[in-house]
């Protein structure tokens, strides 16, 4: 029985372990965490295609229990004005929609779905090490341990080791211009948002929000900003960020005030970077998958559902061919998916960016509307939902859409 050493436990480890477990291979996940914990980022957006994969490994009913479902996406200017909706999934087809989960609620799902196979999930294994033999890949941890297998999959982040050990002149993460923010809040008389999450192009700062059948509220912000120093905002407090986001969002409408004056529980901020045109994503027996090899900013709201994408992917090239050829396979097909929804994505951040100019802001919201007005009917983005691989299928690395 084939064995592969799986690096990373958040959203491609465990989906990559689950399909490869499937088709007879024998699989651990290690993860530099020193115990299953909430994960940072709050809550994302899980998009038609990756309730897709979710569907293949029968997890997404699960997730979908806890899940805000928002196939419409309402815009507002800062003024208050409606400027429009898209729809988060494709055009026309609202009951296919996207839904927003909690992260750490994806990763339990997941984890607990590698659980239930009987796949071994390690914590406490920061990968120290790789080194590759003629007829095996060894890793060793920071612990002392070593682990051995025929392959090792890198699902390690953005900041990947794995990336750097295949390609040590492997591009570097580009910073968006953006800082990321995101909490709760609870506002008396803010009604539910059934559906629907809004987003709010602010004076200084874009905002996005949704409400609860209970209540609460998920809201985030994106600042523009320099970039930070690396590790800088880790002693700023959750006070100091509230002041500073109050101030940006005071001349906002309704609710965006309101929601941050009553924000409970800690504020994370993060500086959001993403990464395309890595040349290389394996050498010999090791390959990487996920933000690993093309991070995507969270404004696609994609993110999650490429990593699920790829785990099939490269789960099905492994089943059908050979590690070396499955891991070429694998790369051909998904590159230029991935970096087409990079590309997409980084359009959307230049339109989040606070600019000085008022005329530039007005033009954007005089012409908004105008390319909003059809947007609910408008299927050129189609392409972003409609890509599925069916796994039960011997052809499903040629996917569809």
């Amino acid at each position: 029985m084939p064995r592969a050493l799986i690096i990373g436990s958040g959203v491609a480890g465990p989906a990559v372990a689950q399909f490869l477990h499937a088709s007879g291979w024998d699989v651990e996940i290690f993860d530099a965490q020193p115990a299953a914990q909430n994960y940072g980022g709050l809550f994302l957006n899980v998009a038609t295609n990756g309730l897709a994969v979710l569907e293949s490994l029968g997890l997404r009913q699960r997730l979908l229990e806890d899940g805000h479902r928002a196939p419409n996406m309402v815009m507002w200017s800062r003024t208050g004005k409606r400027l429009g909706a898209v729809p988060n999934g494709p055009a026309g087809d609202p009951a296919r929609g996207s839904v927003i989960v909690k992260r750490d609620r994806l990763h339990e799902v997941l984890r607990d779905g590698a659980t239930a196979a009987g796949i071994p999930l390690i914590f406490g294994a920061r990968l120290v090490g790789i080194e590759e033999t003629a007829t095996s890949v060894r890793a060793t941890f920071a612990d002392g341990r070593v682990a051995e297998g025929d392959i090792l999959i890198g699902c390690d982040g953005v900041g990947s080791p794995t990336r750097l050990w295949i390609d040590p002149a492997a591009p570097a993460p580009k910073y968006s211009g953006l800082v990321g923010l995101g909490g709760f809040a609870r506002v008396e008389g803010l009604a539910p948002t059934p559906e629907t999450q809004h987003f709010v192009f602010g004076a200084r700062s874009f905002f996005g929000y949704l409400v609860r059948t209970d209540g609460t509220v998920y809201w985030f912000a994106n600042i523009t900003a320099p970039e930070p120093a690396r590790g800088s905002m880790r002693g700023v407090s959750s006070d100091e960020w509230l002041a500073r986001l109050r101030e940006l969002h005071s001349d906002d409408p309704f609710p965006v005030p309101q929601i941050l004056e009553r924000a409970e529980g800690e504020i994370r901020a993060y500086p959001i970077y993403d990464l395309t045109h890595v040349p290389r994503w394996s050498w010999g027996r090791v390959v990487a998958l996920g933000d690993a090899v093309h991070a995507t900013s969270p404004s696609a709201g994609q993110g999650a559902s490429l990593a699920l994408e790829d785990a099939v992917t490269l789960a099905n090239c492994l089943r059908d061919a050979p590690y070396d050829r499955a891991f070429a396979e694998y790369q051909r097909l998904r590159q230029p998916r991935a970096e087409a929804v990079v590309k997409y994505a980084r359009a959307i951040n230049a339109q989040k960016r606070v600019t000085k100019s008022r005329l530039g802001v007005a033009i954007r919201d005089a012409m908004m509307p105008m390319f909003l007005r059809r947007a609910a009917n408008d299927t050129r983005n189609n392409w972003l939902y409609n890509h599925t691989i069916q796994w039960e299928d011997p052809a499903a690395r040629r996917p569809t859409g």
